[in-house]
C-alpha cells in the first residue's frame, strides 16, 4: 500500500492534468469556432482578402497566413494546436492538407447561391437585440448567447467613431432557433433587460420612426418660418403674444343676448381684451389677456361646470391652429377699425388751426388764430346766443339811422 503522502500527490498530479484538458478542451473548440466562421455560409462571401487566397490553390489557405486574422492570432499561433482542434470538429466543414500546413473548406460543402429565397431566408433568421453594456466585448457576447442556439454570426453595431452602441445582429442557424430565441420572454443580459426582435421588424419599426421625425422636422421647420413672419410682420407680432387666449362660444343665443352678458360671465376669472359679438348672432369669440384654457377652467369650477348665458346652452372651445390665427387677425383689424373711427371722430370738433390746421402763430384779417378745440357747449341755443345778442344790437343801431346811413353801414360790414 502506497504512503499516505505519495496517494495525495497522485490525486493533485490528476486533478492538475484534468484541468489543463479542459483548458485545452475549450481553447480548440474556441479555435474551431473561429476558423469555421471565416469559412462560414455567411463571412466568406463577404470576406474579400480571404476569396482571393481561396483562388490562388484550389481553396487551400496556408496556416502562416491565417495565424495573421486577429482573433485567431490571439488564441494561438501554434499550427499543431490548431491542426489537432480541426481534426476533432464535429462540423467537418474543414479539410486539412497532408503535410499540415494549409486548410480549406471541404469542396463538399460549396456556399450557397445567393438567391432572393436565400436573402429572404438570412432575414428571417437574423435577430435585434439593445441592451448590452457599451464596454461589452464581443466575447461577452459570445458567451451570453452560447446556449441560446447555433450562431452564424454576430455584428456589434457601432457609431462612426467606432464606439459600440450597446445592440447586436446576430444570424441563427435555422429559423426555429430564432423564433425560439425571440420568443424566449424575460431574457436578460447580467440585470439587464434586453429588447429582442426579428431585424426584419426593427427595421419596420425604425422605418416608422424615421418617418415621424421626418413629419416632426417638416413641422419644426414650418413653425420655425411662422416664428420668422412673425416677427417681420407688425401685426403677426401682435398676433404672437396673443397665442392662446382665444376661446370661442357658440349656441342657440336669444336675440337680447350682449357682450355685458359674456362680460359679466368670465369678468371675475380673467381680464377680458376683447369680445367679438353683436346681438342676435348665435357665435363669437371673447380674446383673453392670459390662456383661455385657464379662465375657461377657473369659470367652470366656479359655475359647478353649467357655464350658460341667459340661461341657453353655450359650447366653449379654445381655438388652435389655422382657425386662431384667422379669428386673431380679425379682431386686430376690428380693434384697428375701431380706433381709426375714434380718432375720426377726434377730429371732427378739433377747432381750426388746430393739429392739421394753419400754421401755429399766423394771424388771419388782423385777428389771432384760434389754437385747440373750441369751447364746448351744453346746448346748440347757447352756441348761438352771443351771436345772436351782436345781430340784435346792430339791427337795433341801424333802426336808428337814417335809410342813407344804414346803407353805408351795411356796405362797411362787408368790405
Amino acid at each position: 500500500m502506497e504512503p499516505h503522502h505519495l496517494q495525495s500527490s497522485s490525486r493533485s498530479a490528476t486533478m492538475a492534468e484534468n484541468g489543463d484538458n479542459e483548458k485545452l478542451a475549450a481553447l480548440e473548440a474556441k479555435i474551431c469556432h473561429q476558423i469555421e466562421y471565416y469559412f462560414g455560409d455567411f463571412n466568406l462571401p463577404r470576406d474579400k482578402f480571404l476569396k482571393e487566397q481561396i483562388k490562388l490553390d484550389e481553396g487551400w489557405v496556408p496556416l502562416e497566413i491565417m495565424i495573421k486574422f486577429n482573433r485567431l492570432n490571439r488564441l494561438t499561433t501554434d499550427f499543431n494546436v490548431i491542426i489537432e482542434a480541426l481534426s476533432k470538429s464535429k462540423a467537418e466543414l474543414m479539410e486539412i492538407s497532408e503535410d499540415k500546413t494549409k486548410i480549406r473548406r471541404s469542396p463538399s460543402k460549396p456556399l450557397p447561391e445567393v438567391t432572393d429565397e436565400y436573402k429572404n431566408d438570412l432575414k428571417n433568421r437574423s435577430v435585434y437585440v439593445k441592451g448590452f453594456p457599451t464596454d461589452a466585448t464581443l466575447d461577452d457576447i459570445k458567451d451570453w448567447l452560447e446556449d441560446k442556439g447555433e450562431i452564424l454570426n454576430i455584428q456589434m453595431r457601432r457609431t462612426l467613431h467606432k464606439t459600440f452602441k450597446g445592440s447586436i445582429f446576430a444570424v441563427f442557424d435555422s429559423i426555429e432557433s430564432a423564433k425560439k430565441f425571440v420568443k424566449t420572454p424575460g431574457q436578460k443580459y447580467k440585470d439587464t433587460d434586453l429588447l429582442i426582435l426579428f431585424k426584419e421588424e426593427y427595421f419596420a419599426k425604425k422605418n416608422e420612426e424615421r418617418k415621424k421625425h421626418k413629419i416632426e422636422a417638416k413641422l419644426r421647420a414650418k413653425q420655425q418660418q411662422e416664428k420668422l413672419k412673425l416677427a417681420e410682420h407688425p401685426e403677426m407680432r401682435a398676433l404672437e403674444g396673443k397665442i392662446g387666449c382665444l376661446l370661442k362660444f357658440c349656441g342657440n343665443l336669444d336675440d337680447q343676448t350682449s357682450r355685458e352678458d359674456f362680460h359679466n360671465l368670465f369678468a371675475r376669472h380673467g381680464e377680458i381684451k376683447w369680445i367679438d359679438f353683436v346681438r342676435g348672432a348665435k357665435e363669437g369669440t371673447i380674446l383673453f389677456k392670459e390662456r383661455a384654457k385657464e379662465v375657461l377652467a377657473r369659470a367652470r369650477d366656479a359655475h359647478h361646470g353649467n357655464l350658460q348665458i341667459r340661461n341657453k346652452r353655450v359650447v366653449w372651445e379654445v381655438l388652435r391652429g389655422d382657425m386662431e390665427r384667422r379669428a386673431l387677425r380679425k379682431i386686430i383689424q376690428d380693434q384697428q377699425e375701431s380706433l381709426n373711427k375714434w380718432k375720426t371722430r377726434g377730429r371732427r370738433f378739433r377747432g381750426r388751426g388746430g393739429r392739421g390746421g394753419g400754421r401755429a402763430g399766423m394771424a388771419i384779417r388782423g385777428r389771432a388764430q384760434f389754437q385747440g378745440r373750441k369751447p364746448r357747449f351744453d346746448h346748440f341755443e347757447d352756441r348761438r346766443a352771443p351771436f345772436g345778442r351782436i345781430k340784435r344790437a346792430r339791427e337795433e343801431r341801424d333802426d336808428r339811422m337814417a335809410p342813407k346811413q344804414r346803407k353805408r353801414a351795411k356796405r362797411a360790414r362787408y368790405h
